[in-house]
């Protein structure tokens, strides 16, 4: 079996923000597996009208791959269509492992995740100088365990740009975690909700008060949380840019104007 399986990031939700080659496999493909939950079926009807779908949403590991598995044997183009970027707790991983002990070749293509969508729906920079220089993808512990060194009081000591997923329906939790670390009370925070759909949420707030915003907003799951002070930075106004376009900053394309 020589066809080749292509793992796809959706993007965020916006069908318009797959990527071009991501849009060209779908257009290509004769099968698509599709995280149904989570993927907008309309991006599948866009791009992949004529393709057999199948929804993942109800599937095992074994009947993925197994639909995988028959569409290269039967020389057809196959697309795993996962939302965001596969490689952001995507399960892919898994997948190629059934893949590779099947000697079915693969590629992934990566897409845009739901954290980039959310800063840019809050037209943040999640980096800035002498604010915060580390953005730290994470989630909190529920059904799915993280290893011990990473719990998110043990992350919340660094005092980074945090982007958590998977967590805002154990909120009250989230804000405990990180009050044990680097953050106050009056750590800027916001929430956001199916970020780039056309039904998207915002709620701002601060640990003190996002859990009870969150919850009278009635959000329970497809959001995420960011924390830090960058998220302060537009009210309070910038403190610190960056050297790049700094007219006395000299670098490889431009000599630095010294005044």
């Amino acid at each position: 079996m020589s066809s080749t399986v292509h793992f796809v990031g959706a993007g965020p939700g916006d069908a318009e923000l797959i990527t071009v080659k991501g849009a060209r496999l779908l257009r290509e493909a004769d099968v698509v597996v599709y995280a149904g939950s989570l993927v907008d079926r309309e991006l599948v009807r866009t791009y992949a009208p004529a393709a057999a779908v199948y929804d993942s949403a109800a599937m095992t590991l074994e009947e993925t791959t197994a639909a995988l598995t028959q569409a290269v044997a039967d020389g057809k183009r196959a697309v795993r269509l996962h939302t965001g970027d596969p490689s952001i707790y995507g399960a892919i991983q898994e997948q190629m492992a059934e893949l590779d002990r099947l000697g079915i070749a693969y590629a992934v293509v990566p897409g845009v995740t739901s954290a980039f969508a959310a800063a840019a729906t809050l037209k943040q920079e999640l980096t800035l100088p002498e604010v915060s220089q580390t953005v730290v993808i994470t989630r909190l512990a529920g059904r799915t365990p993280v290893p011990e060194r990473e719990k998110l009081s043990e992350i919340a000591r660094i005092g980074a740009t945090l982007v958590i997923y998977l967590s805002v329906s154990m909120i009250e939790r989230v804000v405990a975690e990180l009050l044990k670390g680097a953050y106050t009370p009056a750590t800027p925070a916001a929430v956001v909700a199916k970020a780039s759909w056309p039904d998207e949420e915002v709620v701002e707030g601060t640990l003190a008060d996002i859990a009870a915003k969150v919850k009278e907003a009635g959000i329970g799951k497809q959001a995420l949380i960011l924390v830090g002070d960058v998220l302060k930075a537009r009210r309070e106004g910038m403190k610190a840019k960056s050297l790049l376009y700094d007219r006395e900053f000299s670098h490889e394309f431009r000599k630095g104007i010294v005044t």
